[in-house]
């Protein structure tokens, strides 16, 4: 996914979820941007960090930019904005890059099961008949508490669970239920779940795991000039 033209700031505060102070590098004027993460951003939120902002195009937004990245001390570049990453799997599926969901022909974004809405509905087909079709939900991952190792969820999340259960129901309809874990930050080499935060979300991924729901985990390679999936890892379910 190619992303845009980014300016480069330094990070004040973020607060009401969706807004963030920054210093812009060139002018050194403070802004108040569009934060497109509704998660806590656990271990992102430092004080001094630079930042990456694309500018709103869209005359009808009120801010004038939109964080995209947060550059570590490490010099990882990590992406926060959750609204590509759906994308990003749309297009890693395209490409066949996914090897676990390969043999998937057709994507169709947000469909409905019950109460629920998941981010793809996949179906294989042979002779323009259905053979095989599974649900697949995504999540961003971007919280790393010890080198490597990164986790989900970095807050409690009853949607989360409410989405895990709703996976699990699925296979009495369809013959497979996925979920995709897209990490997007490239210094990952396994994952798990932040049990400490969410025992119940934890729990749940167990009990869905045992019932036939499969877990996938994707790395991604991040730049300044894009964000693309890269390669399976190690994971603890």
């Amino acid at each position: 996914m190619i992303l845009p033209p980014l300016v480069k700031a330094h990070l004040v505060k973020r607060y009401k979820r969706f807004l963030v102070d920054v210093i812009l590098d060139e002018t050194k004027e403070i802004i108040t941007a569009h934060c497109p993460n509704s998660g806590s951003m656990l271990s992102l939120l430092h004080e001094g960090y630079p930042v990456y902002l694309s500018k709103n195009t869209n005359p009808k937004n009120k801010l004038s930019h939109k964080l995209e990245l947060i550059e570590l001390p490490s010099g990882t570049l990590v992406g926060v904005n959750t609204s590509l990453t759906n994308y990003l799997v749309k297009e890693a599926l395209e490409n066949k890059k996914i090897l676990e969901l390969s043999s998937y022909d057709t994507i169709k974004m947000e469909q409905t099961f019950n109460d629920s809405r998941f981010d793809f509905l996949l179906q294989a087909t042979e002779n323009n008949k259905i053979i095989n079709s599974a649900f697949l939900e995504v999540k961003s991952v971007t919280l790393s508490q010890a080198p490597q190792i990164v986790s989900f969820p970095d807050a409690v999340t009853t949607r989360g669970s409410k989405h895990l259960l709703s996976l699990k129901q699925s296979l009495d309809v369809n013959a497979n239920a996925y979920l995709i874990y897209v990490i997007q930050r490239g210094d990952a080499t396994e994952f798990q779940i932040a049990k400490e935060i969410d025992k119940a979300y934890y729990e749940n991924a167990l009990n869905c795991k045992k019932y036939g729901v499969k877990f996938l985990c994707y790395s991604c390679a991040v730049s300044l000039q894009e964000i693309t999936i890269n390669q399976p890892i190690k994971m603890q379910i």
